[in-house]
């Protein structure tokens, strides 16, 4: 697979769990239960931001490819893959951020039932991204 298939194939992917985020936050933002509507409040939000890094990524790649002269050749591949391996593992590293962020949201004193749902909905949508980045990071194409 070329990297910049591979690069389509992760947007595809991302925008995919992303209707299932929204669909679902939607429907827990729905809810009488203010810890709900937190955890739904933040899949509405990351699915929402997600939707953008998704589409303007894929014009970006979509963009560079047509603009490359060199975008099929071994060494330009091999370039490709390497600048999209370090930014999975930049933003892996990042995920861990939210979970934290999150986390500590949850754990403050003066915390309600919202922002302990807004603190579990971070957490939730950085374990998958974590997982997401770092399962794309170790597949990206030589």
């Amino acid at each position: 697979m070329s990297i910049w298939s591979f690069q389509r194939l992760v947007s595809q992917r991302l925008i995919t769990w992303n209707m299932a985020n929204i669909a679902g936050g939607a429907l827990m933002s729905l809810s009488n239960n203010k810890f709900m509507r937190g955890v739904g409040s933040q899949f509405v939000g990351w699915a929402l931001v997600n939707f953008a890094i998704a589409f303007f990524g894929q014009k970006a790649t979509e963009n560079r490819l047509r603009a490359l002269p060199d975008a099929d050749t071994s060494a330009r591949q091999t370039k490709e893959a390497g600048n999209l391996r370090n930014l999975l593992w930049i933003n892996a590293g990042l995920d861990i951020v939210y979970m934290l962020a999150g986390r500590g949201l949850m754990q403050r004193r003066r915390s309600g039932a919202w922002m302990r749902g807004v603190g579990l909905g971070i957490i939730l949508q950085g374990v998958f991204l974590f997982i997401f980045d770092v399962m794309h990071a170790q597949n990206v194409p030589e």
